[in-house]
């Protein structure tokens, strides 16, 4: 068999990428890292007050995620954020694959049209004004469904779907119509079990679009138990409203005993757990699902 020699300038090239890619890791990882830190050190640790690079925690203790479990305006904003997501992964997957499956048929009639107007949307929308006189209109304030039905059906996701669909031999689809299967049954028999890849990757879009969106539910819901886990945060973090918290330390006197900083890195680190523990489940699934479904046309 012969081998192809690599040249010295190939060897540096490929040397120069190994390490814009760690150092792209690395950057990427610190932050977390460094919240992860000062979260688990000591409260009279320097690491707690210092600014610079932390690598290690200081005196280790899981003191402030055990007060953490006992803030209950964290864990209700965790239940609607959960409500949020599961809703809006379930929706999506189910009505972006009834509009997609069709469109990966190029004998529908309008098919151009319809995925014209799909791709206008992705340009073009009504605004912020139009999309909250439609939901106070459709009396969905402070209900999950104001996060839910706007974002049901993405565009972009709808045109990865129906790519992949097109992915999907026709002689499967053809030889099941022999057999007198009709298109739902063939859709849900044939199309949707070889689709995983694709499911998966929608699915863990969807996932993380609705677990970091707060922005809608800082609108559209005014009752603060139903607020989502990242309008909690964001009160906390960003406009530094530690009210509830200084009360809790209060009562429970332990005013002193943990910072500002290291409470906040504690709730930051308990909002990415559940994402970091969920991608590897869907991970094998991502660059399949992805690729296919960008590349076929």
């Amino acid at each position: 068999m012969n081998h192809i020699k690599t040249t010295t300038g190939e060897k540096w090239a490929q040397a120069a990428l190994y390490l814009l890619m760690v150092a792209i890791v690395l950057v990427t990882v610190f932050p977390f890292w460094n919240q992860l830190v000062v979260s688990l050190s000591a409260s009279y640790s320097h690491a707690v007050y210092s600014t610079g690079t932390l690598l290690f925690p200081s005196g280790f203790t899981l003191d402030s995620y055990k007060f953490a479990f006992h803030y209950d305006s964290l864990w209700k904003g965790y239940g609607n954020t959960l409500l949020r997501v599961i809703l809006g992964v379930i929706l999506s997957l189910v009505f972006t694959s009834l509009l997609a499956f069709p469109l990966s048929k190029a004998d529908l009639p309008g098919n151009r049209i319809v995925t014209a107007l799909i791709l206008f949307t992705m340009l073009f929308s009504g605004g912020l004004i139009p999309n909250y006189l439609l939901i106070k209109n459709l009396g969905l304030f402070n209900s999950v469904w104001a996060l839910v039905l706007p974002n049901m059906i993405g565009a972009f996701n709808v045109l990865i779907m129906r790519n992949f669909f097109k992915s999907i031999p026709d002689s499967l689809q053809e030889s099941a119509k022999v057999d007198g299967a009709g298109y739902f049954l063939i859709f849900r028999e044939i199309v949707i079990p070889l689709s995983k890849p694709v499911l998966a990757t929608v699915a863990l879009w969807v996932a993380v679009g609705h677990w970091n969106a707060w922005f809608d539910s800082l609108i559209y819901i005014t009752d603060s138990n139903k607020q989502v886990l990242q309008v909690v945060l964001r009160k906390i973090i960003v406009d530094n409203n530690m009210d509830e918290i200084n009360a809790m330390l209060y009562q429970s006197k332990q005013f002193d005993a943990f910072s500002s900083r290291q409470l906040q890195s504690t709730m930051i680190m308990l909002s990415v757990i559940p994402m970091l523990i969920a991608y590897p489940f869907a991970q094998k699934y991502f660059v399949k699902g992805i690729m296919l479904g960008a590349v076929k046309e």
